[in-house]
């Protein structure tokens, strides 16, 4: 329970659908005093405070989890890796691979839970073939299925999301308010948990630290200067410090950040547009390409959707397993995609699994 109405409701429906429910808060930061501001920010002493008057209204048992160690070096470690790097990272995604149906997961059903429940909008399904599916929730301005593209079968097996098949969040609001629920109108959170004002940059700053290098474009040619790669991410257009206007007078955008050579490359918006993208750290949400039948083997390409931000649009792609790598070509070019993020594979509304994005060949050849 976040101290969200979501998982409030959730908690709701799964106390009415009969089950025996225990209210779970997860103590996520190292700094215990920290206090909500508006909808930035989650996890705070207000939201814990929220979950118990929640569990209390419902009737059911409440405790506070404390994850703060494993999320550390699991979220919050991983995100600082992942920049410095020179990629950007999800660390939504990671909380709920690592933390929630991982950590959580692994804790309750060694207490003797069957499944953890949340407040996430999404479906788990059988398929067809008997097997357990992961899809799109009904709403789909609300769906959350992006983010639980890391779950394995075996993770669906013990997931259960009561809000899937509501239509909207506007019917949640107003079910939490003819239940008493305090949080009925309380505002949805949102930029990164761990960093509650959005200044990435700074905090990124304190922890990495700052070495000025040098702002390229395509060609190579020195065009401005920087304080750190960390601080920037592909498609970024402002933030940059150019002392040599662009031939055509047109903006510039960040095309490649090489945090080993301390450099940020510079471009054209059109060359933000990615033909191509590859991972190797890849998971499939039930079963596979090949089980699940759309190919006979691993090395045959088989049609499909990819969505590559949590609010983006799905695009039409084409997708093969090769030489270890799982390989997409979106019929239509990406835009801005950085190596680090998610992109996660869909079948229609079914999840069926996600990589993290090591390369990109882009849509627009460099000109001579």
């Amino acid at each position: 329970m976040s101290g969200g109405v979501d998982s409030a409701v959730a908690a709701a429906r799964a106390v009415e659908a009969g089950h025996e429910v225990v209210g779970v808060h997860l103590a996520l930061s190292r700094m215990p005093g920290t206090l909500r501001t508006g909808s930035r920010g989650c996890c705070t002493i207000e939201d814990s405070m929220d979950a118990q008057r929640a569990a209390n209204v419902l009737g059911i048992p409440y405790y506070v989890w404390d994850f703060s160690e494993r999320f550390k070096a699991d979220v919050v470690d991983d995100f600082i890796a992942e920049y410095s790097a020179g990629r950007t990272p999800n660390p939504c995604m990671r909380c709920n691979e690592r933390i929630k149906f991982a950590a959580l997961l692994e804790k309750a059903l060694a207490l003797g839970f069957d499944a953890v429940a949340t407040g996430h909008y999404a479906k788990v399904v059988t398929g067809d073939s008997g097997a357990l599916e992961l899809h799109r929730a009904n709403a789909e301005s609300k769906d959350q299925s992006y983010v639980l593209g890391v779950l394995t079968a075996e993770q669906l097996a013990h997931a259960y999301f009561p809000l899937g098949d509501t239509a909207s969040k506007q019917l949640v609001r107003a079910e939490a308010a003819e239940r008493g629920l305090s949080v009925a109108q309380k505002p949805d959170s949102y930029d990164i948990c761990f960093i509650p004002d959005g200044d990435t940059k700074g905090w990124l700053a304190e922890r990495v630290g700052t070495e000025t290098g040098d702002i390229i474009d395509r060609s190579g040619a020195v065009v401005g200067s920087h304080e750190g790669a960390h601080a920037f991410t592909v498609g970024q257009r402002r933030g940059m410090r150019l002392g040599t206007p662009a031939a055509d007078g047109k903006p510039r955008f960040v095309l490649e950040v090489r945090p080993k050579e301390n450099t940020v490359v510079v471009g054209p918006k059109e060359a933000l547009a990615i033909g191509l993208i590859a991972g190797a750290r890849y998971s499939w949400a039930g079963l596979g390409p090949v089980a699940s039948g759309l190919v006979t083997a691993d090395g045959e390409a088989f049609d499909c959707e990819v969505q590559i931000r949590a609010h983006a649009d799905p695009v039409p792609a084409s997708a093969v397993l090769d030489g270890g790598e799982l390989v997409v070509t979106p019929v239509q070019p990406l835009d801005g995609v950085a190596p680090g993020q998610t992109a996660v594979i869909y079948v229609g509304t079914r999840v069926l699994g996600q990589f993290t994005i090591d390369r990109t060949v882009s849509a627009v050849p460099v000109e001579a």
